[in-house]
């Protein structure tokens, strides 16, 4: 058993072949993780004794394991029980795309899937999913890569771990369109299409739920009041359990059509209610620029 040492913090990294791992490997070299890649699971915790040892010079480690170990990856949650029983504080980044973005990456890159001998490319996606699902359920962080560029996943990741290191949980808010689909590293999603649409006003029709008009026409709403005052309760009354159960993040990810108007202004809305009560947030919104007109 590797002895116990709270100085020492072990990031894994894994999730679907495709999704950026490499990228995200590179992202937390620069800000001090010492990394390593295609970890072999049951070398990890010899790893792990080894910084232990080095008396303060490794703080931070980041570990690369994934299906490209073949047999043994098998061992990865043995080592992920060791580790946990040894009071070593580790936490889970698991890295995604859809199916389609996943096929499009491998296509471009030309690069074979570890998975794909004997089956086709969308075969090796599915059963890479399946395989690593129960894994993804253990993730403190998920980070779906399909609408991110390099760049997007850089500066995503730079600054949850810096924000993380100081100041501990993270609300993340995200606000999405419908159309384009639902994130897949949500952990709640809230449909806000019941909201009366400022797409059908002429006026706000090509504006975004960060200009003052579409402001004012989204939160002055009776609806919108009442929904954001149970919501905002909810958040307050979620959060510390999320927070008991070990996760170090939470992805809220809000829905309308296009991503334009109400989800904007909401999204915006609930995460200065939220940095108010003392939490630590974070704001996107994923699909702002993606269409003119809305709907």
């Amino acid at each position: 058993m590797v002895q116990k040492n709270e100085d020492l913090y072990v990031l894994i990294i894994t999730g679907l072949s495709g999704a950026g791992k490499s990228q995200a490997v590179n992202c937390l070299e620069d800000i001090g993780y010492y990394c390593v890649d295609n970890m072999p699971p049951a070398l990890l915790n010899k790893f792990v004794e080894l910084s232990i040892q080095s008396e303060g010079k490794v703080d931070k480690v980041a570990l690369v394991a994934d299906v490209r170990g073949g047999e043994f990856f098998n061992d990865l949650s043995q080592a992920l029980a060791e580790l946990k029983e040894s009071c070593i504080p580790f936490e889970i980044l698991f890295l995604e795309a859809s199916n389609e973005v996943l096929v499009r990456r491998f296509k471009e890159s030309r690069r074979r899937h570890p998975l794909s001998e004997n089956r086709n490319l969308l075969n090796a996606i599915k059963l890479e999913r399946d395989m690593l699902e129960e894994l993804r359920g253990q993730a403190g962080v998920v980070v779906d890569t399909s609408n991110l560029s390099p760049r997007e996943l850089k500066d995503k990741l730079q600054q949850h771990f810096k924000q993380h290191e100081k100041d501990g949980f993270i609300v993340h808010l995200l606000s999405f369109g419908y159309k384009s689909g639902i994130p897949l590293d949500s952990d709640i999603v809230i449909d806000v299409r019941f909201l009366t649409n400022p797409f059908y006003d002429p006026v706000m029709r090509n504006m975004t739920g960060e200009d003052q008009p579409v402001i004012n026409y989204v939160l002055d709403s009776p609806v919108t009041k009442s929904f954001t005052r149970r919501f905002l309760n909810l958040l307050k009354f979620l959060i510390p359990h999320y927070v008991k159960e070990g996760k170090t993040s939470l992805t809220v990810s809000i829905g309308c059509t296009g991503g334009q108007h109400r989800s904007v202004a909401l999204t915006d809305y609930i995460g200065r209610q939220l940095r108010k009560m003392g939490y630590n947030v974070m704001v996107r919104h994923r699909d702002i620029a993606k269409y003119k007109v809305e709907e």
